[in-house]
């Protein structure tokens, strides 16, 4: 069987079982079964057997439960609720002042929890009812809550980082620093324009009269508030920056400072550790089943000759690396609005991984891409994840066409960072070579 009739094969069978609704890691396990009975016989299962022990008996892929857990301890001990104050007391009368709250603290929040959905969830609890009750506008209110969400998936903590980096066989270490500038200046960017915005057209972000508070308590209200959970962001991030810790050892120390600032705070309850382990344990058996199955189906793409008839004829084709690079971006922007991330990259990273090695480009720097990429899919219609969670959580007379209307400019910013760091490669590499 030619290798364009197998790659096509196994990518139609595998969107028809998702389509049916076939849970990812299923799908593709299903997937790898039938391709191996086909192509290798009975013994190829033994050899499955054997490459699923392989690759998840790597040290590599430690830090994914310790990074879950800490999102999961963030979560359930509500500790960053109060550190939304302490930011507003400082932030005055800055134009859109709660929606700008909402772009820093999620920016802060994914240093810590590195969870998509916990980030929008908690941000969207907290601050929408007050926006709606202060008259923010439907796209100044909802807007920075669920666009801001997608950062706790490109700056570290991100199981999502650990889980691409995996698949596409790439340094975790260099990974995960990959996306902290990026991710930086996205919330910066976000920042910026709400400020231009509501100071172009107040409507939007009507001022109030804020009692001001005295400096001295708000310095003592951030030592309380802030500066334990930037011990936490430090355990991580500040001690992967400094060559300090491997990434394995920066996710064991956040998650004993999680521990030990929910302790500090009174929060450190059974009840709250129990619900954490439960939900790390669910993730986390999702997460490994997933990689499990994108490495079989990595093999058996190269078993086949797909991996390296798809590298061949992209080979052969008269285009530039730079064209053949955005047409990958594109295809990846188009399966965010039907497909989950992780499916994106279990399905694009095995036949995208060869292709990039060949034309010569980092693969850091096309993790992160492809990164920035899926994660902007869960702001896309008609399946973008974050635009469920908050449906979830707003109001019921705004609706889901309210919520896709204000994340339109947000979106439109992603694709730009896209095309920004292809154009300078080294907001990417940067701090990875600095680090080494």
């Amino acid at each position: 069987m030619e290798w364009w009739a197998v790659l096509g094969l196994f990518l139609g069978v595998l969107i028809a079982l998702l389509l049916w609704g076939l849970p990812i890691a299923f799908a593709f396990f299903l997937v790898d079964v039938i391709g191996i009975m086909y192509f290798m016989g009975p013994l190829g299962l033994n050899q499955m057997t054997l490459q699923i022990s392989s690759s998840l008996a790597t040290f590599t892929l430690a830090p994914i439960p310790l990074f879950i857990l800490m999102g999961e301890l963030l979560f359930h001990s509500g500790m960053a609720y109060k550190t939304l104050d302490v930011m507003d007391m400082w932030l005055g009368r800055v134009p859109g002042r709660l929606s700008v709250l909402a772009a820093a603290g999620g920016t802060m929040f994914a240093a810590m929890s590195g969870s998509t959905i916990a980030n929008t969830a908690m941000l969207g609890t907290v601050l929408l009812p007050e926006m709606r009750r202060r008259g923010y506008s439907t796209s100044m209110a909802v807007g920075p809550i669920v666009s801001v969400g997608v950062l706790a998936g490109l700056i570290p903590p991100s199981s999502l980082s650990v889980v691409l980096a995996s698949i596409g066989r790439i340094p975790v270490s260099q990974m995960l620093l990959g996306g902290v500038v990026p991710g930086v200046l996205l919330g910066l960017w976000f920042c910026v324009y709400i400020m231009v915005r509501c100071w172009l057209n107040p409507s939007l972000a009507p001022q109030y009269e804020q009692s001001g508070t005295p400096f001295g308590q708000k310095v003592v209200a951030t030592v309380t508030y802030v500066l334990p959970l930037g011990f936490i962001v430090f355990s991580v991030l500040g001690l992967m920056i400094l060559g300090l810790a491997t990434p394995t050892e920066t996710a064991a120390s956040g998650a004993l400072a999680t521990l030990a600032v929910a302790a500090c705070y009174g929060r450190l309850t059974v009840k709250m550790v129990g619900d954490s382990l439960v939900g790390t344990l669910e993730i986390t058996v999702m997460v490994f089943m997933i990689i499990a199955a994108s490495n079989t189906f990595s093999s058996l793409l190269a078993f086949t000759g797909a991996t390296s008839g798809l590298v061949t004829s992209v080979q052969q084709l008269k285009l530039s690396p730079l064209m053949i690079l955005v047409g990958m971006n594109i295809v990846v922007l188009i399966m965010g609005c039907f497909m989950e991330t992780i499916a994106i990259m279990m399905i694009c990273l095995p036949i995208f991984m060869p292709i990039i090695t060949t034309l010569g480009f980092d693969p850091v720097w096309f993790g992160v891409l492809m990164l920035i990429n899926c994660e902007t899919g869960m702001l896309t219609p008609p399946f973008g994840m974050l635009l469920f969670v908050m449906k979830g959580v707003a109001p019921s007379d705004i609706s889901m066409k309210d919520i896709i209307s204000a994340v339109v400019p947000y979106v439109l910013f992603y694709i730009l960072s896209l095309a920004v760091i292809i154009a300078f490669p080294s907001l990417v590499l940067w701090l990875p070579r600095a680090v080494q």
